[in-house]
């Protein structure tokens, strides 16, 4: 499943180990905050690869545009969160999973890591403390991600250009913790960085 997903639209395999990684130590830094366990954190990381799983249901005429997205289209691919939800949640009951330890964390990531803390985000507009913290911790790798990195319609920012502009998100689209856990620790951003 972890390559499922992003077979289709061009992002790589390296972009969600990096993404993964940075979730992970977002968490650990925010562990004693939010009180998460070590297990947590682990499922955080082992979860994060799969945030974008419901882009498979997304038509590839949407998926691979190259240019912006009309508004139909746009509508479109908002529906991956929910779609993403329904197929784990199909797959849980395919393989009688619904018990399994941490799926609720795996919904949560799926469904509400494109939430932001002032409720523009989608799929329900969620605000602060209703997006569960590891949809905020994955929203932070992920936007981080997707800038640093060099995509057909963008080259790669650098490290600070990527910070900066999670600063300035921090407190309105962006959970500031998570924004500020990254941004203290970038000798370990940039092991992983080099890593991959």
């Amino acid at each position: 499943a972890r390559d499922m997903a992003h077979a289709r639209d061009g992002e790589t395999g390296s972009h969600l180990d990096r993404m993964s990684r940075f979730a992970r130590l977002i968490a650990q830094m925010v562990a004693d905050q939010y009180a998460l366990s070590d297990e947590y954190i682990e499922k955080i990381f082992i979860f994060s690869p799969l945030h974008d799983i419901g882009k498979i249901a997304i038509p590839d005429r949407v998926l691979l545009k190259p240019g912006k997205l009309d508004p139909d289209e746009e509508t479109l691919m908002k529906t991956h969160p929910l779609r993403g939800c329904e197929m784990i949640d199909q797959m849980l009951q395919h393989f009688s999973l619904e018990e399994m330890k941490g799926s609720d964390i795996l919904r949560n990531i799926a469904m509400f890591h494109h939430e932001a803390l002032d409720g523009s985000g989608y799929p329900n507009g969620r605000k602060g403390d209703d997006i569960p913290i590891e949809a905020r911790i994955v929203a932070v790798a992920d936007i981080f991600d997707a800038l640093t990195s060099r995509r057909p319609y963008k080259p790669a920012w650098s490290n600070d250009d990527a910070f900066a502009l999670l600063l300035r998100l921090a407190g309105s689209k962006l959970d500031a913790d998570c924004v500020q856990a990254l941004v203290d620790h970038r000798n370990e951003v940039e092991e992983i960085q080099r890593e991959f």
